[in-house]
């Protein structure tokens, strides 16, 4: 059985992993930044825990046996690909914000994962999520370090 208290870490941890994404893209200026992820995060780690542990079924002799928390995790995707869609704008000919869009989308997913305590599996896709991030500054590098040889 799950305690508050192991509950309350899981939102803190989801809080401490937005955050991060979050900074990321404010350092970057984009248009969803550190408070956009924290709370997309932190929002789908509680939507995850009481869509998990917030609606037992406690009457065994209930007609209602449908009990299915991967529905809140199908509805927390759906929600985000709304804010994801409302950052995503065309200039002319030139796309901004998808990749702040599919941040975000990743870090709902990281509030899921805390959420359900898949903490290993989430603690390996928020660190490959920040080395996608990355990559542009460690390719541009590259091409730096060619260009000059």
């Amino acid at each position: 059985m799950n305690t508050d208290l192991e509950l309350s870490i899981r939102l803190v941890l989801a809080f401490i992993l937005g955050s991060i994404f979050g900074l990321e893209r404010e350092k970057r200026h984009k248009p969803a930044g550190l408070r956009t992820h924290t709370l997309v995060c932190l929002g789908a780690a509680l939507f995850t825990i009481a869509g998990t542990y917030g609606f037992p079924l406690t009457d065994p002799q209930s007609a209602v046996k449908n009990y299915d928390p991967a529905r809140v995790a199908a509805q927390i995707v759906s929600g985000v690909g709304f804010i994801g869609g409302g950052i995503i704008f065309k200039e002319h000919d030139h796309i901004r914000g998808i990749t702040t869009a599919a941040s975000i989308w990743l870090t709902a997913g990281l509030g899921m994962g805390i959420g359900a305590g898949l903490y290993l599996l989430t603690g390996t896709a928020a660190f490959l999520g920040i080395a996608g991030l990355k990559l542009d500054r460690f390719l541009d590098r590259s091409e730096r370090e060619e260009s000059s040889e």
